[in-house]
């Protein structure tokens, strides 16, 4: 199925949404589309870390939403 795959930023203060990157791709089912959000979310070149994730079908439906934790930060070692 085709779906498409929307990252986005919101402002807490009155909950606008901006979109920052948007994917067109196939997947066999959801739980496939989840998986190909997941790692895109870390290897997409978007202009800043996403918030949140939505997942719409081919008519616009979205079928998908979920909050993106916060990136962590693994290239660096304990502080000190």
């Amino acid at each position: 199925m085709k779906v498409v795959i929307e990252f986005y930023r919101t402002r807490i203060a009155d909950d606008a949404h901006a979109v920052i990157g948007r994917e067109i791709v196939d997947a066999v089912d959801l739980d496939a589309a989840i998986e190909i959000a997941r790692v895109l979310a870390r290897t997409l070149n978007m202009p800043q870390w996403p918030d949140a994730v939505a997942i719409s079908d081919a008519d616009g439906a979205t079928i998908y939403s979920s909050i993106i934790a916060a990136q962590a930060d693994i290239d660096k070692g304990p502080t000190s």
